[in-house]
C-alpha cells in the first residue's frame, strides 16, 4: 500500500485532550471506579440532606433512651424493661404534679368555700358584701377557663410514646442514630470540600507566585511557608481555633483551610519554576501576553492536574481533622451534628456498653475516606500514567 493511501486513510479527528485521556484510564480502573461510585452516593446523600428530605428531623427524641439497635433487640440487660408512658386522660387528671399555673387567690378562695359549706352545713346564710348580697368570686370563671385551657396544653404537649429499638440505635436522649449520621455527613462533607477548596486557592495562588516571579517574592513566601511548616498541624489548628473562642461550621473551615495550603503550595511552586522557563511559555512573552495570561492561561492547564490530586488528598484529611477538632470539643456547637461530635458523645457511652453509635459514625467515616483515597489513586494514576509505570518498574 503506498504512503499516499496510508496518509489518506489516516484519520483526520483532533486528538484527544488530557481530561478525555484520563477519563478513558479511569473507566478502564475497576476499584477507582467503584470508589468514585461510594463517593458519588455520598455527594448525594449530602444534597438531600441539604435540602431536608433526609434526616431533617433528626433531633427528634423518637425513642427511649440508650434505644438498642433493631437487630439487637429489645432487652440487652437481664431484666431491664421499657417504660410506657402513661395516657394522656391518664396525666391530665394527675392532681398530684405541678399545676401548670398558680393561682394567688386559691387560698383565700378556699377559705370562702369552707365558710359556705360550713354554713350551709349548719344552716346559717353565707356571709354578704356590705351591699347585703353573697360574697362572690369574680374571677371564679376566669379562673375555671385558665385551668381548662391549661390541661388541655398539657395534654397536647404531653411525650408521645417512644419507641422501644430503633433500626441502628438511639442516643441517650433517644435521639436517632442514623439520622444523625445522615446529617453529619452533610456537616462533615461540607467542611472537608470548602475547606480544601479555599486551601487549595491559596496554597495555587502563592505558589504560582512564587514560582513565576522568584527573587524577592519567592523569598517571602518560602519564609511564610518555612514558620507554617515548622509548627505540627495538629498543634497549630488547635491554637488556631484556642484563640478564635467561637465554635461553628465557619469556623472549622477557616481554621483549616488557612493552615492547610502549604503542601499544594510546595508543589505549584516547583511545577511553575519548571515550567516557566519552556519554549510555550517563551513565546507567549515574545508575542507580548501579560503576566497574568501566562500565569493563568498558559501555564495552569499543565499543573492542573496536580491541583486536582491535591484537593482530593485534602479532602480526606480536612474531614478527618474535622472529626477530630469536634472530639475534643472545638469543633461544630452542640445545635450541630457531625461525625466527630456523634464519636465525642459515643466516648460515654461506650463506657455503660452503648457501641452504636460510635459504630455508625465510625463506618460511615472510614467508608467515605476509604473509598476518597482510593479515588485520588485512581486519579493520579488517570491524569500522569508514567506514575503507574514507576511504581510497577
Amino acid at each position: 500500500m503506498s504512503g499516499a493511501s496510508l496518509l489518506h486513510e489516516r484519520p483526520r479527528g483532533a486528538s484527544p485532550g488530557l481530561w478525555r485521556l484520563a477519563w478513558r484510564r479511569l473507566r478502564r480502573d475497576a476499584v477507582g471506579m467503584t470508589a468514585l461510585a461510594i463517593v458519588a452516593a455520598f455527594g448525594l446523600l449530602v444534597i438531600v440532606s441539604a435540602l431536608g428530605l433526609v434526616g431533617a428531623d433528626w433531633a427528634a427524641e423518637v425513642g427511649v433512651n440508650y434505644a438498642p439497635p433493631t437487630f439487637a433487640g429489645a432487652d440487652l440487660e437481664p431484666g431491664a424493661s421499657v417504660p410506657k408512658p402513661a395516657p394522656a386522660a391518664a396525666r391530665a387528671a394527675d392532681t398530684t404534679a405541678e399545676p401548670a399555673v398558680v393561682d394567688p387567690l386559691a387560698d383565700i378562695l378556699a377559705e370562702i368555700r369552707r365558710e359556705r359549706e360550713a354554713g350551709a352545713a349548719t344552716g346559717r346564710a353565707p356571709a354578704a358584701g356590705g351591699d347585703g348580697t353573697a360574697a362572690v368570686d369574680p374571677l371564679a370563671d376566669v379562673m375555671a377557663d385558665i385551668r381548662r385551657d391549661a390541661a388541655g396544653a398539657a395534654a397536647a404537649l404531653a411525650p408521645a410514646a417512644r419507641a422501644a429499638t430503633l433500626p441502628f440505635g438511639g442516643d441517650k436522649w433517644g435521639r436517632d442514630v442514623l439520622k444523625k449520621t445522615i446529617k453529619g455527613s452533610q456537616t462533615s462533607i461540607f467542611v472537608g470540600i470548602a475547606a480544601a477548596l479555599l486551601a487549595t486557592l491559596l496554597g495555587t495562588l502563592f505558589g504560582a507566585a512564587a514560582g513565576y516571579f522568584g527573587g524577592a517574592i519567592d523569598d517571602a513566601f518560602n519564609w511564610f511557608y518555612s514558620v507554617m511548616s515548622s509548627i505540627p498541624y495538629l498543634l497549630l489548628i488547635l491554637a488556631v481555633a484556642a484563640v478564635l473562642q467561637q465554635k461553628g461550621t465557619l469556623t472549622i473551615v477557616l481554621i483549616l483551610g488557612l493552615t492547610g495550603w502549604t503542601g499544594i503550595f510546595r508543589l505549584v511552586r516547583g511545577e511553575y519554576l519548571k515550567h516557566k522557563a519552556r519554549e510555550y511559555v517563551q513565546a507567549a512573552d515574545a508575542i507580548g501576553a501579560s503576566h497574568a495570561r501566562r500565569i493563568f492561561r498558559h501555564i495552569f492547564p499543565n499543573v492542573s492536574h496536580v491541583v486536582l490530586v491535591q484537593l482530593s488528598i485534602l479532602v480526606v484529611a480536612f474531614i478527618k481533622s474535622e472529626v477530630i477538632l469536634s472530639f475534643l470539643g472545638f469543633g461544630v456547637p452542640v445545635d450541630v451534628v457531625s461525625w466527630g461530635s456523634m464519636l465525642n458523645e459515643a466516648q460515654t457511652e461506650l463506657i455503660l456498653g452503648k457501641w452504636w453509635q460510635l459504630a455508625a459514625a465510625g463506618t460511615a467515616m472510614a467508608v467515605l475516606v476509604t473509598a476518597f483515597s482510593l479515588f485520588t489513586d485512581a486519579l493520579r494514576d488517570a491524569l500522569d500514567p508514567k506514575l503507574r509505570g514507576r511504581a510497577g518498574g
